[in-house]
């Protein structure tokens, strides 16, 4: 049923190759482990809310500051931490044991929503205010996305961790689908300040779920001791692979130009169609229906290779670009369906890839690099795509969007494709 593909990289564990897609039994194969049941239950709550937190976030600074920019400033302020401390955040990951690790940052980030709702229902809340939410909030990130992406290798083990990656999309699309159009509803009703005191109730299950999981089905990776020069280890054990160096270049050019989708959301449903908070939320929700399907389709993959990213990346980039030449409320709407689609089915591929290609002892660094690259961008992207929406409208900046990683992309493959590096593995 399967075989292996040793890496010509050295110190790497051989990647598990299907020689036919799994059985749709096993779509939901790792649910069947009880710690992870735990954790994709909890997630898909604490998920949900916290997209509830960002659109409401969004919307609220865009309404306060009437400034698309101010919008994107906001991103990259959360973002900007991990762009600076990311893999310091990745080096404490392979240090510490990744189920504390989370339960202090989920902690933290109860403190920090129940902060940002009391401000919004007193009605103190300023721009600035949420800034500095944002850059604590970017902060708790550092370490609570590597340790995520590395814990759920501790829960399934590796024979199912490809199977749970694709799950973990589907929890984080299902959540994207339901909590876009609650914080709409509420936003519409209540405002925004009851979407951060439900995402603050929602971290705090997730902290009562990790202390509920048993530690002794954990399959622990092994710590690193203190070293120097783990970091340039890190670093250069993801340059010296083709698998996970060009799936970090095609992970940065579209986090920078292609993942500030919420700035352009809001310009369309600001300025465009004039849909308001409620249609910035069906957009949202639009975007989710289609990666949901996406998510659930990855599990079908038979085989993560490093063609399989870049095709994935040229096909998504080509769709963002093409919702910027839509005519109409109902194409558009149509076209971010496909684009959902698109961006999970890059994304597991991205991150299926770079996880199976990086062995348990440096992973943590490994996937602080990816959350870097994939944050960091939009750290950069947020600001830049928002003053340019702002000068040039909203779909001019949706072409380029999708125009610019489009055409990086089409040379990454000519470039693979001349090396032999695209070739389907046997």
């Amino acid at each position: 049923m399967t075989s292996t593909l040793a890496s010509p990289a050295p110190a790497t564990e051989p990647i598990t190759v299907l020689s036919a897609p799994p059985p749709w039994r096993h779509t939901l194969l790792s649910l069947s482990v009880r710690n992870y049941r735990i954790f994709a239950g909890t997630s898909l709550v604490a998920l949900t809310a916290l997209w509830m937190q960002r659109i409401a976030q969004d919307w609220l600074v865009l309404q306060l500051s009437g400034s698309v920019v101010t919008v994107g400033i906001t991103t990259a302020l959360q973002f900007a931490p991990m762009l600076v401390l990311g893999l310091f955040g990745g080096l404490i990951v392979d240090r510490y044991p990744k189920r504390v690790l989370l339960m202090i940052t989920q902690s933290a980030s109860v403190l920090t929503s129940a902060a940002l709702a009391i401000l919004a229902l007193t009605g103190w809340i300023e721009v600035w205010h949420v800034y500095v939410v944002a850059v604590v909030l970017g902060l708790i990130t550092v370490v609570d996305n590597p340790a995520r992406q590395v814990f759920t290798n501790e829960l399934v083990g590796p024979s199912m961790l490809r199977n749970a990656i694709s799950l973990n999309s589907s929890t984080f699309q299902i959540g994207a689908l339901i909590g876009p159009a609650l914080s709409g509803a509420l936003l519409v009703a209540v405002g925004a300040g009851w979407s951060f005191a439900i995402n603050a109730l929602a971290c705090a299950l997730v902290v009562v779920a990790l202390t509920r999981m048993n530690p002794a089905e954990l399959h622990r990776a092994p710590r690193s001791p203190r070293a120097r020069g783990q970091l340039r280890e890190g670093v250069r054990y993801a340059i010296g692979k083709p698998a996970i160096l060009y799936t970090l270049v095609l992970l940065a050019v579209i986090a920078v130009f292609a993942q500030n989708l919420p700035v352009l959301l809001a310009a369309y449903a600001d300025d465009v169609f004039a849909t308001g908070a409620g249609g910035y939320g069906l957009f949202n929700s639009l975007v989710a229906v289609g990666a949901l399907t996406g998510a659930l389709l990855s599990t079908r993959r038979r085989a993560v290779q490093l063609r399989t990213v870049v095709v994935a990346a040229i096909g998504y980039s080509v769709v963002q670009a093409l919702c910027g030449l839509m005519p109409g409320q109902l194409p558009f709407s149509i076209a971010l369906v496909l684009l959902g689609f698109g961006w999970l089915l890059f994304i597991t591929a991205a991150n299926s890839l770079v996880q199976m290609s990086t062995n348990m002892g440096v992973r943590g660094r490994v996937m602080a690099l990816y959350m870097l690259v994939l944050l960091g961008g939009q750290a950069v992207g947020g600001p830049l795509m928002g003053a340019f929406v702002e000068h040039v409208g909203p779909q001019l900046g949706m072409l380029v969007s999708g125009g610019v990683p489009a055409l990086v992309a089409l040379a990454v493959a000519a470039l693979l494709w001349r090396r032999g590096l695209l070739a389907p593995a046997a």
